[in-house]
């Protein structure tokens, strides 16, 4: 990425402003705009989350919304009610107070005289989620939105649950929040009130973990928030963007295929960050994609972000399994809409051990099969979204496979490309009333290395309804479809594929309260494959996106470099296997404030040998900010363990000021496992 350093325009910043709440609220935003000499006001941009503008994502932010501001345009950067200096508190994700603040800050934004009148959202995450609610809501001054990395919708497809099954991210981005909701607004800004504030904030917080996981169907709590339930509320211009390293790349082409409003879809290797700083790479020139669009949007500028295709999608070349990449190999190939119409489907069948092409003339066998997995299986699964904190991408897929059912193809005898969702249509019995289903597609190179193209989970209580599950009869053959994550993936001539089926994926997915035998039955089981030939015609007429670029970062000082681990330990003895993650994101200075900022977390995840009821999740974090005279420290631990009928979460928090210890709690929660 180059950072710009002669911007087109000169930029005013203001360190803090208050927007008024319907309710007699304020929430804190930081302000960018231009100096240029532009007659009359200008569209506004807004950025809409909860992770502190003041200090924690301020090098971030400066980058980005002081390079829109260059280009002409007012950069709001506003903290949730309840975070950073915003006053009031802050319960959950996503609630009604949250959407109608959102309203009010677009309509106080519109109607300032700085402002044209017309906004547009952007966001990453929890930015993109409120941008996709609040434009669902329809507030006049909302012209146009840029989504990244986010979703449609809650429950199937976020950060808690994947087909039913209970996701561990569901623990440690819980734990995470855990630290953000305990920290303290700047005195610097907010004057003496700041410990008062803060203090409300440590009296009513809670582990939201709890709240998640007594919800663990698509009841109305999720369908809150949930775009999905309604794409034609959506009525603003969208462009939504993800990465194959991210969780959130399907939403991008459900929006794409089911809003009205004029969409643009970009899907590139990335995890869960902007694509200006894409990794694994290549990284794009998203800022000047964003420019282009807010220009046509915002200043109706007659340019051309509605002339391209739908969908640009980084179709990735076979590459060995590693745990971190810095770049994905491949090239860029564009969709007119989606579906596309090429893409072609190809249905494969299931024998003992194979995957069987049309081409292939081998009678299907009758011989059911069955799997019983380890809790092993999943140890080298990475995380459910990366969050580009190597290693934490998913590693050689045969570590994992000695415990699954597998099928391979025949080698390739020519390149086949995948774009698109595939999904695994299984016959199959379990022995236990609660199982669940891991399916993995993984690419097999020639020295037989397995590297992991895609994957799903199905909890198989939710066969039929993931708003009424209901259990297994023990025994009973059922029928079931598992879609996997969509993925562009190019599989080289000699190549084979390989569907590996499972009972478990600790630590990326909970596991059942029993072990689960599952029985397989091949002849009556397809794997439908979304298949591209190539398209050069289609392809060829893309515009090559420009080299990333931005504006300067917040000065600041590294003091402590950032440190990513993560470790398998494996004691025989004892039986006891841990996952150990290490996310020290290190301790950093920001001189214009006169702060020191300190970031530490880390995960464990463990079992013991077979027992299912052994497993549990430990998260530690440690926060610090610091200047002359004043100094806070936040310690959090959150631990998840369960028994065959609940689970239990054990939350602790301890608040220090200087060398003081000024809050303390414990929670203890019970949570039924209904049917988990």
């Amino acid at each position: 990425m180059t950072t710009v350093a002669e911007l087109p325009e000169a930029v005013h910043e203001e360190e803090n402003i208050w927007i008024p709440m319907r309710d007699g609220c304020r929430l804190a935003a930081r302000l960018w705009r231009s100096q240029g000499e532009q007659v009359g006001p200008v569209p506004a941009i807004v950025e809409y989350i909860p992770y502190r503008k003041r200090d924690i994502k301020r090098i971030r932010d400066s980058r980005m919304h002081q390079y829109f501001a260059a280009h002409g345009y007012a950069c709001l950067r506003v903290d949730l009610r309840g975070s950073g200096e915003s006053e009031g508190l802050l319960h959950d994700e996503y609630l009604e107070q949250e959407l109608q603040d959102g309203e009010d800050i677009l309509e106080w934004i519109a109607a300032q005289p700085w402002c044209s009148g017309r906004v547009g959202m952007i966001g990453i995450s929890w930015g993109g989620f409120n941008g996709l609610q609040l434009a669902a809501r329809q507030p006049p001054a909302l012209s146009a939105v840029i989504a990244v990395c986010a979703s449609d919708d809650r429950y199937a497809d976020d950060v808690h649950y994947m087909g039913g099954c209970l996701l561990n991210d569901n623990v440690s981005w819980g734990a995470a929040m855990f630290a953000f909701n305990s920290m303290p607004p700047d005195p610097a800004l907010v004057g003496e009130c700041w410990r008062e504030l803060w203090h409300e904030r440590l009296e009513n917080i809670r582990p939201w973990s709890a709240e998640w996981m007594a919800h663990p169907h698509r009841d109305a709590y999720w369908r809150h928030g949930s775009v999905c339930e309604d794409y034609d509320a959506i009525r603003c211009p969208v462009m939504i963007v993800s990465g194959w390293a991210d969780g959130y790349s399907n939403a991008v082409f459900r929006l794409t295929q089911n809003l009205r409003a004029p969409c643009k879809g970009i899907v590139g290797p990335w995890s869960h960050v902007y694509p200006h700083r894409g990794t694994p790479g290549p990284e794009i020139g998203f800022l000047q994609e964003a420019v282009d669009w807010w220009g046509h949007w915002l200043r109706d500028e007659d340019n051309n972000v509605t002339d391209g295709p739908r969908l640009t999608i980084w179709m990735q070349e076979s590459t060995p399994p590693r745990s971190d990449y810095s770049h994905r190999p491949g090239r860029w190939v564009a969709e007119p809409e989606w579906p596309s119409p090429h893409i072609d489907w190809e249905t494969l069948r299931l024998g003992w051990g194979r995957l069987y092409r049309a081409a292939d003339r081998v009678a299907a066998t009758t011989e059911a099969i069955s799997v019983q997995s380890p809790l092993s299986v999943g140890l080298f699964a990475g995380k459910w979204c990366s969050f580009g904190a190597a290693p934490d991408l998913p590693y050689d897929q045969r570590e994992e496979d000695g415990g699954a059912a597998v099928f391979d193809s025949a080698p390739l005898e020519e390149r086949l490309e995948i774009l698109g969702a595939p999904e695994l249509e299984l016959e199959l019995s379990a022995d236990q009333p609660v199982a669940m289903v891991v399916v993995r597609l993984s690419d097999l190179a020639l020295d037989d290395k397995a590297t992991r193209v895609t994957y799903g989970l199905l909890n198989l209580c939710h066969r039929d309804s993931h708003r009424d599950p209901q259990p297994l009869n023990p025994g009973e053959r059922y029928r079931v479809r598992v879609p996997l994550n969509h993925i562009a993936h190019a599989f080289p001539a000699g190549h084979r594929l390989r569907i590996a089926v499972s009972t478990s994926y600790w630590p990326l997915a909970w596991v059942p309260p029993h072990p689960v035998r599952l029985t397989l039955h091949p002849e009556q089981s397809r794997l439908h494959l979304p298949t591209r030939p190539r398209h050069a015609e289609a392809d060829a007429d893309l515009e090559a996106f420009p080299a990333a670029e931005s504006a300067p970062p917040a000065a600041h000082e590294v003091i402590e470099p950032a440190h990513q681990n993560w470790m398998i330990q494996r004691d025989l003895a004892r039986e006891e296997s841990t996952l150990h993650v290490i996310n020290d994101e290190g301790t950093w200075r920001l001189a214009e404030i006169d702060l020191t900022l300190g970031r530490h977390n880390e995960e464990w995840y463990r079992f013991r040998g077979d027992d299912f009821t052994s497993v549990n999740v430990e998260v530690r974090t440690h926060r610090r900010l610091q200047r002359r005279d004043w100094q806070i420290e936040i310690d959090t631990r959150t631990l998840l363990t369960c028994d065959t009928e609940n689970f239990y979460l054990h939350a602790t928090l301890d608040a220090y000021e200087g060398e003081r210890r000024v809050f303390s709690r414990t929670w203890n929660e019970t949570i039924e496992r209904n049917l988990l």
